[in-house]
């Protein structure tokens, strides 16, 4: 039997993954895996080659080239390096969003990061979020979180995201990223995104970021029947 946690966290993008399940994997002393800053480090690469993001002869052509790593910084923040690159900036730049949703539709793509997924979670206790951590890569966690919030919530989350990190958008493109990603990611044949049966339902619209944590702390403490090590409130 396995003898460590997963706990995957799913939804559409900007809900407040990563920065919900970085500081929840603190607070209970596992392991963060942003599932989505590697897709990300692909899509960069197929953005830098100049290819047809869309072209999966083309994509899959890329794949035996990279060398796509996960580190942590003295601070326990994710950092991803492409062919030796600390790329973690480059791949948060709104036009590599839609280059990374393009990639993981390929299911190519998707097999090639698939068996990297889950050694990290065989290894070790992990909160892991993405797309379809739940439904397709770590099936058998023993907590599924679906993590939702509306679009509108979404892009004002993303913008002052953007802000802090010295980029520019408006909240009108912002908007019309994240509606356009939640198409991609909803219609795509391979892996679309949608919540598991068995996942539990989090909605964050009307919530901030500490209520947000707060209640998957509750979550994750009633569901495993475990407690945090960490400060919660």
């Amino acid at each position: 039997m396995n003898e460590y946690f997963s706990i995957a966290v799913d939804g559409p993008s900007g809900a407040g993954k990563s920065s919900l399940a970085r500081r929840c994997a603190s607070a209970f002393g596992f392991i963060y895996v942003d599932t989505g800053a590697i897709y990300r480090c692909v899509g960069l690469a197929a953005y830098r080659a100049g290819i047809d993001r869309k072209n999966p002869e083309a994509v899959a052509q890329l794949l035996p080239g990279l060398d796509i790593k996960m580190a942590y910084d003295e601070s326990g923040e994710q950092c991803m390096y492409l062919n030796g690159e600390n790329v973690s900036r480059e791949i948060r730049e709104p036009n590599i969003s839609l280059c990374a949703s393009d990639v993981s539709a390929i299911p190519q793509v998707r097999a090639f990061l698939l068996d990297m997924q889950r050694k990290i979670a065989r290894e070790n206790n992990v909160i892991m979020d993405g797309r379809d951590i739940g439904t397709v890569v770590l099936p058998q966690a023993q907590l599924k979180i679906f993590l939702t919030a509306s679009p509108q919530a979404r892009a004002e989350r993303r913008m002052l995201e953007l802000r802090e990190k010295g980029i520019e958008q408006s909240y009108e493109k912002v908007l019309e990223e994240i509606i356009e990603r939640d198409r991609r990611d909803m219609q795509r044949e391979t892996a679309p995104l949608r919540q598991a049966e068995d996942a539990v339902l989090v909605d964050t619209s009307s919530i901030d970021f500490q209520q947000s944590f707060e209640a998957l702390c509750r979550v994750i403490s009633d569901k495993l029947h475990i407690e945090a090590v960490g400060e919660i409130k």
